[in-house]
């Protein structure tokens, strides 16, 4: 096994959160699913997403100058195989899969998303074959449920939470 493929097989076991990432303004809007999201600072407060360079949604992200990461709550897998395209049915409009308003930069908003991080995208930097885009928050929405997770290629949710207090465990 090459390193490439040993890389690939390494992070198969990184659990992610999975996030629908969205678009919207005056070039049109899009969206893509993504497992690469991560905070980058408080101050302001912000995020870093990472975006394949062949995704037709990053041109609309450079052109509408905003992206609104949506991360999944464990009952919208579905919404996830959309925006991932493989849901041949809706290909041509994804949108259709969920309800969506229109958030604070114009980008769709998932109504029932985990967290909705609604940014306006302040920088971007190129590293081989995806974009590392940085957004600004404009809006912040959150819900209680819990989070879609995507390991050793399948969707996951959270087993029993083990509490853990001062070298006790449970």
């Amino acid at each position: 096994m090459d390193k490439r493929e040993r890389f690939l097989h390494a992070m198969r076991r990184a659990a992610s959160s999975v996030s629908v990432v969205t678009t919207g303004g005056a070039a049109g809007r899009s969206g893509i699913t993504v497992s690469a999201v991560c905070p980058l600072s408080a101050d302001p407060p912000s995020v870093l997403v990472c975006v394949n360079q062949s995704s037709y949604a990053l041109g609309l992200i450079r052109a509408n100058g905003c992206f609104c990461v949506n991360l999944l709550s464990i009952h919208q897998s579905r919404v996830a195989d959309v925006f991932a395209g493989r849901v041949a049915e809706l290909r041509e409009d994804r949108f259709a899969c969920a309800s969506w308003r229109v958030g604070a930069t114009g980008a769709p908003e998932l109504i029932g998303a985990l967290v909705v991080l609604n940014c306006t995208l302040v920088s971007e930097s190129v590293f081989a074959s995806h974009c590392v885009l940085i957004g600004e928050i404009a809006n912040i929405e959150f819900d209680q449920d819990a989070p879609l997770l995507y390991v050793d290629r399948a969707y996951r949710g959270l087993g029993a939470m083990i509490a853990t207090k001062a070298g006790v465990s449970t």
